[in-house]
């Protein structure tokens, strides 16, 4: 099933971006003037095949799952810190279901691995087992789990679509998942445990040279191949990272766009590109996470981010604060005049073309 989702993907639409970057540069502006506005206003096109796009219903999607490694100290939190703030999504009361409530987007909180037994209508309940094993003595999970947990998220992306969601985000819950995170993009981009770990959410000195040992020795002992990043997945990352992974891939299966948020969540969009270089094109990148991690994680994905905020909180928070960033390019697409509703002379805009074209050259 996972293969028939990847050969699904298409490109994006050049002739309706063709489209956009007409009507782009017949706006009443200099060409280009916008910048990154215009970028996201084009792939929304091409994503859309639309010169226009409504993303009037978004969400972020929560996957949430422990993690064995947290047996090794890695995490200034316990474990059951993952149940308590997933049913605390539930009531509105976490970080990204603030901002998403601020946004006007919905949150759909899906367990794919939670140590816990949950009861609630308003988590998804995805479970592949309880917890990840620890990567610092045996790999996370089995090659079959890694793919089960892929294909939750790409179906949860789907069924969003389906539902009307034009813009889908990505986040998580997992207690010890920045340690899985690093984890794989060590493997993935050939970094050391060093430039990949950061502390997380404060996580003091000791703790974190047990991080970075513990990464050491995950990598050590499984020997993750960059060139299989399902294996990757199974050897050294977590549950809710390759339901995320899956979460890009369904939405770009779908063509809607997927918004990546911090850390974690670009290692796991990094996860999606290699499984699916097309799905890349599908993503946009909101904030520059203060993580070390992150930097290394874009720079593999090929992405820029738009924000920075010095924000490393995870759970999708930077999705809803991205929404509002497409939410203005899609603006300028649908309510902003050309230069002929203007009365802008003919010979004015060839002037602006000219030295744009020149500044351009530059």
């Amino acid at each position: 099933m996972l293969e028939k989702y990847i050969a699904e993907i298409t490109p994006l639409d050049r002739a309706a971006m063709d489209d956009a970057q007409a009507r782009l540069d017949s706006l009443v502006k200099p060409p280009g003037s916008l910048g990154e506005l215009e970028a996201i206003a084009l792939r929304l096109a091409g994503i859309s095949g639309k010169t226009r796009y409504d993303p009037a219903r978004r969400c972020v999607i929560v996957m949430a799952a422990d993690n064995g490694v947290v047996e090794e100290g890695v995490s200034a939190a316990p474990q059951s810190v993952t149940l308590a703030q997933a049913l605390n999504f539930a009531k509105g009361i976490t970080g990204v279901a603030v901002l998403a409530k601020q946004f006007g987007a919905d949150l759909i909180v899906v367990d794919v691995g939670i140590n816990a037994d949950i009861d609630s209508p308003f988590i998804k309940n995805r479970k592949i087992r309880k917890s990840t094993w620890n990567i610092a003595r045996q790999d996370a999970m089995t090659r079959d789990e890694a793919e089960r947990a892929v294909l939750v998220g790409a179906q949860t992306a789907i069924e969003a679509a389906r539902d009307g969601y034009a813009l889908i985000g990505v986040g998580e819950m997992g207690i010890g998942n920045t340690t899985t995170a690093a984890a794989t993009l060590c493997a993935l981009a050939g970094i050391a445990p060093e430039s990949a770990a950061g502390k997380g959410a404060g996580l003091r000195e000791g703790a974190y040279l047990r991080k970075i040992e513990a990464i050491r020795a995950a990598l050590e002992r499984g020997k993750p191949d960059a060139a299989d990043p399902l294996g990757t997945l199974a050897k050294v990352g977590g549950f809710d990272i390759a339901a995320m992974a899956g979460a890009f891939i369904g939405a770009a299966r779908a063509r809607v766009p997927a918004v990546i948020d911090g850390f974690i969540s670009i290692v796991a969009a990094l996860v999606a590109a290699r499984l699916c270089p097309l799905a890349r094109e599908y993503m946009f990148a909101s904030h520059d996470s203060f993580e070390q991690g992150y930097k290394h994680a874009a720079l593999a994905l090929g992405v820029q981010p738009c924000l920075r905020l010095n924000m490393r909180l995870g759970e999708g928070s930077g999705c809803p604060l991205m929404f509002a960033i497409i939410d203005a390019a899609c603006a300028i697409m649908r309510d902003m005049g050309t230069f002929e509703q203007g009365g802008i002379a003919g010979e004015y805009m060839e002037a602006v073309k000219d030295a744009n074209f020149l500044v351009r050259g530059m």
